[in-house]
This record gives C-alpha cells, sequence and structure tokens, in this order.
C-alpha cells in the first residue's frame, strides 16, 4: 500500500492519492515521520516527599506491637486522636508496600500436613472400614441410608443396616452392635472411615473409646477408598 501511494502522490497530489487508495491522510504524514527514540523523563521528586528517617520511622510505627494487628485506616486515626500527623494513609500503605509488609504482619498457626493412613490387616477382627451410601427409593426423590462395614483382610461384612435418613446416635448403635456380636476385645480392633458428620460425630467418638477401638480417617477431601 505505502508503495502505491509513493507512486501515486507525485502525478494526482497526497489528497487524491489517499481518497483512491482509501487512507486517510493524517496516517500517510504519520508514516513519513522519522520516528524518534524519546527517553523517559525522570519524575522529579515532590517537595514535600518523605525522607528516608521520615519513611523508617513510620514503618517502624505500622509495626510496633500494639499496631501491628491494626489496620492502616486505624493506626491513622490512633496517631491523629495522640495529637501526631505523619503522612496520609495512602502514604502509609505505600511504604508497607514497599517493605512487602501489606498481607496480615502477625505470625501465623500453621497445621502439620495429614498423612496419609496406612492400614495393614493380617487377620479378621484387626482393621474394620465403614461408610454410609445412599439407596434408591420406591419413588423419585426418596432415598435411604445404607449403613455398611466391611472387615478389610476377609472381607466379611459384619453389620449392615437401612435407614430412612443417617443419624449419628443410629451410627453409634450400628457399630456397637457390629463390634459386641462379633466379641472384639480391646484394644484389637481399628476401624478407619472418612471425614462425614457421623463418622466424626459426638457418639461414634465416645463408643470407640468406651470399647477401646483406635480410629482412623481419611485426609481432607479424600474420599474413602483412597485415603
Amino acid at each position: 500500500m505505502d508503495a502505491f501511494h509513493e507512486e501515486l502522490a507525485p502525478l494526482v497530489g497526497v489528497k487524491r492519492a489517499c481518497a483512491l487508495l482509501g487512507r486517510v491522510r493524517s496516517s500517510y504524514y504519520r508514516r513519513r515521520k522519522p520516528a524518534v527514540d524519546k527517553e523517559p523523563t525522570p519524575r522529579p521528586t515532590p517537595p514535600n516527599a518523605l525522607s528516608e528517617g521520615e519513611r523508617a520511622r513510620v514503618l517502624a510505627l505500622l509495626c510496633e506491637d500494639q499496631h501491628v494487628d491494626s489496620s492502616v485506616a486505624q493506626v491513622y486515626a490512633e496517631t491523629l486522636d495522640e495529637g501526631t500527623y505523619l503522612c496520609s494513609q495512602s502514604t502509609m500503605l505505600r511504604i508497607l508496600r514497599a517493605n512487602r509488609a501489606t498481607k496480615d504482619r502477625r505470625r501465623q498457626r500453621t497445621h502439620p500436613a495429614k498423612k496419609r493412613p496406612e492400614l495393614l490387616a493380617t487377620k479378621p477382627l484387626e482393621i474394620w472400614s465403614w461408610d454410609i451410601s445412599k439407596l434408591h427409593g420406591p419413588t423419585r426423590g426418596l432415598f435411604y441410608d445404607l449403613y455398611v462395614v466391611i472387615d478389610i483382610f476377609s472381607r466379611y461384612v459384619p453389620g449392615w443396616l437401612v435407614a430412612a435418613h443417617e443419624d449419628a446416635e443410629l451410627a453409634k448403635e450400628f457399630l456397637e452392635d457390629a463390634i459386641l456380636t462379633q466379641g472384639v476385645a480391646r484394644d484389637q480392633l481399628t476401624i478407619h472411615a472418612d471425614r462425614g458428620g457421623s463418622m466424626r460425630s459426638k457418639p461414634v467418638s465416645q463408643l470407640m473409646m468406651d470399647l477401646g477401638v483406635t480410629r482412623s480417617h481419611s485426609r481432607p477431601h479424600v474420599c474413602l477408598f483412597t485415603g
């Protein structure tokens, strides 16, 4: 397009050539103008900018023990009430951002990583696993809850129960009946489950403690079969 324009411009003029080629004259002149690399102009320092000592004083104020848990607006208001003005709230935020202190500056509580449970059964009545599943009812939208406990060594089902709903007290009675029916002794059995509400409920936990049964749970957000 530029080559055609250069050929037509001397013959019919720039205006006519731009009209014939469907171009704007300003674009034509802008392309012919040599490009000049401009160096960025440094921004001058404002006359009221804080000095390094003043910035360090503001940062020290924000990181004091009585202010470390407060927001910038709270620190700003408290210092004004005391008759002290160091800088604006936006300047305080810029100082914190420059020192990577805009996030929560308190010491955070750390939680140890959840270990993957690895259970190995060498004989029956050593490790059980139990869960609650939904069963389709006779009509649309009607479901029942199937409670099942299985011995992972023998694959024997010590107990199962179909109920109209899930309930912690019902889960406790279901497990208690299975344990007592099989004659499990104290400190003999480990029962593994996921982290469902009934599995971690107080009635079930108290039952395990009373009968001397070891509890085992899957890691958070991990289903029973892969935990």
